[in-house]
């Protein structure tokens, strides 16, 4: 993105999510209203998913 800042749309809450510098896909970033976990999905332009939940690995 060439360092240049981003504002976005949560795609949980729909409210702003400002991303500084870098935007790099597969970047997790939190919303500032809904403090869901989001992840980069797009570059051009940029898009936000919410982030897959990690499993605990319970040794199976």
């Amino acid at each position: 993105m060439g360092g240049r800042d981003v504002t976005t749309t949560c795609p949980e809450c729909e409210g702003p999510v400002d991303l500084a510098g870098d935007v790099r896909l597969s970047e997790i970033t939190q919303c500032p209203d809904c403090s869901s976990e989001l992840e980069v999905v797009g570059l051009d332009p940029v898009k936000l998913a919410l982030a897959p939940e990690i499993e605990e690995d319970w040794g199976e």
